[in-house]
């Protein structure tokens, strides 16, 4: 893996950690809002919210009308309005709708509804950044899944996206470093009881690929659902450097280019890994013979 990190400086990256309303976007919208000024306050060029942020991770809404919102709908503008006010580049997630008149296929799914992250820009527009693409179970009957990877670049660095269970897939983060991402960016909902696999999946994918990840985590109810937050920025050497322990609140940690450097120095796996495995040799040993 080719590094160009001698240019970089260090990018401050906030992750919220936060409850969220289901179905209700314009309360959503003003928490967003809120949670943005107080990472602004601390220095934050990049913002990180929790998956479906806006929309509410609750299945009982996801069909709803009204529940998605589209790159253009006149509910963001105060948080479009944060992101120029703050100069800050904000992700945060929702229940994205590509057209007024979304197409449905055989199974009554929405091909435009997408379980989605949207950027808002330091200059005030919004784009649909990327959208999931390993749908979680109840996921599958609401969504469409993405087809393309996505990314955020700003001030040289290329921030590589997933949300949640694209995490848990060690080849996602992996494409999104063979891109060139120095960093994954993986706003989350995990319920309460999951903690040890959330814990060890976004920590792994750091480590796995010498790069930084931010975790984004849902806290509190939502709907029926209960939801364990997790909040954290981990290292290129899948070390915490910053984490919300509980409740409400902002992990906020500087992104170095030389932590960078350093991890793929010392765990060189890309460099390392052989362009394939080829077959597979299997040693065939003899049955056990039991004697009655």
């Amino acid at each position: 893996m080719t590094l160009r990190l001698g240019a970089l400086g260090p990018l401050r990256v906030a992750a919220v950690q936060a409850a969220s309303v289901a179905g209700d976007v314009e309360a959503n919208v003003a928490a967003a809002v809120h949670w943005v000024e107080v990472a602004a306050e601390r220095g934050a060029r990049v913002v990180v919210l929790p998956e479906l942020f806006l929309t509410g991770y609750d299945p009982a809404i996801w069909k709803a009308d009204g529940c998605e919102v589209t790159v253009d709908d006149e509910r963001l503008l105060p948080l479009t309005r944060a992101a120029a006010a703050t100069r800050a580049a904000v992700l945060v997630g929702a229940a994205v709708r590509a057209g007024v008149d979304a197409a449905v296929d055989s199974s009554g799914v929405g091909t435009e509804r997408t379980l989605s992250t949207l950027c808002c820009s330091p200059d005030g527009a919004v784009e649909l950044a990327y959208s999931k693409q390993h749908l979680w179970q109840e996921e599958q009957s609401a969504f469409a899944p993405g087809d393309a990877g996505g990314s955020v670049e700003i001030d040289g660095w290329h921030l590589g996206l997933g949300i949640c269970y694209d995490g848990c897939f060690p080849e996602h983060a992996r494409a999104a470093a063979d891109a060139g991402a120095l960093a994954y960016l993986c706003p989350s909902a995990y319920v309460v009881g999951s903690e040890h696999r959330r814990d060890l999946y976004y920590a792994a994918r750091a480590l796995d690929n010498g790069v930084y990840v931010v975790l984004a985590g849902l806290t509190g109810r939502c709907g029926e659902l209960a939801f364990s937050g997790g909040t954290a920025v981990f290292d290129p050497q899948g070390r915490r450097v910053a984490e919300v322990t509980q409740g409400e609140g902002v992990a906020v940690a500087n992104l170095d280019p030389a932590a960078i450097g350093e991890a793929r120095a010392i765990n060189p796996y890309a460099d390392d890994r052989p362009a394939s495995l080829g077959g597979r040799l299997v040693t065939r040993l003899p049955h056990r013979v039991v004697r009655t």
